[in-house]
């Protein structure tokens, strides 16, 4: 039997809607499953999208069946998809602690042997400007280089070799000084501290049996000596190291960054030029800046301890400035072996003004004259460069520490190269934000460096960089050679 029924679909004109008509539309069908013609259908589905179009309150697929969906999101997945993060990331950094760790294990049986080069490369950085400007002047760079290292290290030689005089001359004065020195301390303390809780008698005794108990070790102390002229040998040998590399590290420096790009290759070529410009002129700022600072640190302290009256103010204030190339813990050694000659030598009260003439002057030069200086040199957190004094003089002794700052600072240069890289490589910076300092070498003879950097960035920040382009689920990069509108 053919069963007739009618069936009514009625679609609403949605409030925000332009596209319906006013009043509900209504397709019959008739028979067991009548058709609607083909423009009404066409019609219909017309409508329909324009209005899932322009009603953007309308839920998408995703947003529906997260909404329809009824099983909450397992706990277990999330902690586990921490675990895995974390568990990465730990990796990652026992991996780099670990690498880190072995380099500095294997420094100590190679140390010998690069501390003349990290000397070398320093006192370049001092002596370059001497030599450049030599050879503007048609100089050969043979000779160029000869006559300034011979006055630098004429003027080091001559400056230990006037202190002689003054040393040997108030030396003896100092020794006599420092007997009442140390009765007039033992006085004041006498005055001012119960005997019972620490007696002078008693520290002269203690002091007695030292030195009785040097005298007897007189075998120990022979053998250390020779254990001493032994460290003094090899200290005359990485000198000896660091002259002659300082001479060929200056005549041949200026060929040094083509042979790289010649035998490094065409794509590392390009970065170690930049990066080892970059790193270069951060050196040379440091020790420029640190030599300043030094310099008048040295010049207010020995005026100041000229008029306070104390002895060796000459020698204390060439200790002063050689001990400011060791950030923070060369300015306090210097400081209290100033301030412990002025008190065994002037008394109690001398020692507080040298006191407060050290702390104003490093004040002054740490708070205004440092900051100002350094800020362009390093860039380097005052913890940074705390942390790598003490790294460096626990590690490798005075010499880390002397070495620990400029390490530092060139370590923070290839790691702002590299963010440069990848802020270049993500499109948030391009080439011309990026000051290269290859042109800015005086150690090139041309800009070939210059053109090539730039260049190889230019590629870079062009290598495979994607339009951004809306789709109906949202931004998408798509490739240059196929975009929607081809579709």
């Amino acid at each position: 039997m053919n069963r007739h029924f009618d069936a009514t679909w009625m679609i609403p004109r949605p409030e925000r809607s332009t596209h319906l008509p006013p009043t509900p539309a209504i397709y019959r069908f008739s028979g067991t499953m009548s058709r609607v013609t083909e423009k009404k259908t066409n019609d219909f589905v017309g409508a329909l999208d324009t209005t899932v179009e322009e009603v953007d309150m309308m839920p998408t697929p995703a947003d529906a069946a997260q909404e329809l969906s009824d099983e909450p999101t397992d706990r277990g997945e999330v902690i586990a998809a921490d675990g895995r993060t974390a568990a990465a990331w730990a990796l990652r950094f026992i991996i780099i602690v670990a690498a880190t760790a072995i380099v500095l294990y294997l420094l100590k049986f190679v140390w010998m042997g690069l501390l003349p080069i990290f000397l070398a490369l320093i006192v370049c950085t001092v002596l370059w400007p001497p030599v450049h400007w030599l050879r503007s002047k048609k100089f050969p760079a043979a000779l160029a280089t000869f006559t300034v290292i011979i006055a630098f290290f004429g003027i080091i030689v001559g400056i230990f070799a006037a202190m002689g005089p003054t040393v040997k001359k108030q030396g003896t004065q100092l020794y006599e000084q420092a007997g009442q020195g140390i009765d007039q301390i033992f006085a004041w303390v006498n005055e001012r501290v119960d005997p019972s809780v620490l007696d002078p008698n008693e520290i002269r005794e203690k002091l007695a049996q030292a030195t009785d108990a040097l005298r007897g070790q007189a075998s120990n102390i022979a053998s250390g000596v020779f254990s001493g002229i032994g460290a003094i040998a090899s200290v005359g040998t990485t000198l000896v190291l660091t002259l002659i590399l300082t001479f060929f590290f200056l005549k041949d420096g200026d060929r040094f960054l083509p042979w790289l790009r010649k035998y490094v290759g065409v794509k590392a070529g390009w970065h170690l030029t930049e990066v080892c410009m970059r790193s270069w002129n951060t050196l040379s700022g440091f020790i420029r800046t640190q030599a300043i600072v030094s310099a008048v640190d040295a010049i207010f302290i020995g005026i100041g301890l000229l008029v306070l009256g104390v002895p060796l103010w000459p020698v204390l204030a060439v200790i002063t400035f050689f001990a400011g190339f060791v950030p923070i813990v060369g300015a306090f050694t210097a400081g209290a072996l100033a301030v412990i000659i002025a008190l065994v030598s002037n008394g109690f009260m001398n020692a507080v003004f040298v006191l407060i003439l050290i702390i104003a002057v490093q004040q002054l030069e740490g708070n205004i004259l440092q900051p100002i200086l350094q800020s362009q040199a390093m860039g380097l957190h005052a913890a940074i460069v705390l942390l790598a004094v003490a790294l460096g003089g626990t590690i490798f002794g005075i010499v880390g520490a002397f070495l620990a700052v400029p390490v530092a600072a060139v370590v923070a240069v290839w790691f702002r190269y590299w963010a440069e890289m990848v802020s270049l490589r993500t499109g948030e910076i391009t080439a011309d934000d990026i000051q290269i300092s290859t042109s800015q070498s005086e150690t090139l003879d041309s800009k070939e460096a210059f053109f090539a950097v730039r260049d190889h960035m230019v590629r870079i920040a062009k290598r495979e960089k994607k339009p951004v382009q809306d789709t109906e689920l949202g931004s998408t990069k798509v490739p240059r050679d196929k975009t929607p509108d081809e579709d």
